[in-house]
């Protein structure tokens, strides 16, 4: 029991800790304004990863790696020392290992970013409706559009109502399937 609420608190803050990384990683990507209470919370929690990596870890054609890195990297942390408490698996050396813990980091590093969408759509959503004039609501729409706006060239709003997030929205669980038949693969190949 002690076992499992450890690996809960090891995923809670691993977690959190990956999704603030991947958003500014996103926005960064997107030319998002950090000046609003998302942005400063989202530098004041990763500063401390990033700013010591940028030494390291150059950006790529405008991308901010150094955001990107250590959240793979923390994935395959947290899968590592969930093997670490239920057991290596027989017959893996270690460097097949850490490339399937590094390979399905960056499945979940996938699986986060489709879900921080998901909430991020579905925040800008209701927003746009209960509170349009929200401080939180420039960014949210910064982060969605460049998603929404292919399909809203494909479908219309009919009678003035948008309709490209919930299309949006069953894409991504879509995805999130697909995903998740792509992680479960591994698995076996790692236990």
């Amino acid at each position: 029991m002690l076992d499992t609420i450890f690996l809960m608190i090891v995923n809670a803050v691993v977690s959190v800790l990956t999704i603030t990384l991947l958003l500014r990683f996103y926005m960064q990507w997107m030319r998002v304004s950090f000046r609003n209470q998302l942005g400063a919370f989202v530098t004041q929690l990763s500063d401390w990863v990033v700013l010591p990596l940028r030494r390291v870890v150059p950006s790529l054609g405008g991308l901010d790696l150094s955001s990107l890195v250590p959240a793979i990297l923390l994935q395959a942390l947290e899968i590592a020392i969930v093997v670490w408490r239920r057991g290596s698996p027989a017959g893996i050396d270690a460097v097949r290992l850490g490339a399937i813990m590094l390979a399905v980091g960056l499945i979940e590093v996938i699986k986060l970013s489709v879900w921080l969408l998901i909430i991020v759509v579905f925040a800008a959503a209701i927003l746009s409706w209960v509170s349009p004039h929200s401080p939180l609501a420039p960014t949210l729409n910064s982060l969605a559009r460049p998603f929404l706006r292919p399909i809203q060239k494909l479908i219309p709003p009919i009678a003035n109502i948008d309709l490209s997030p919930l299309v949006l929205l069953l894409l991504l669980q879509i995805v999130l399937m697909l995903i998740g038949q792509v992680r479960v693969s591994l698995l076996p190949v790692m236990f």
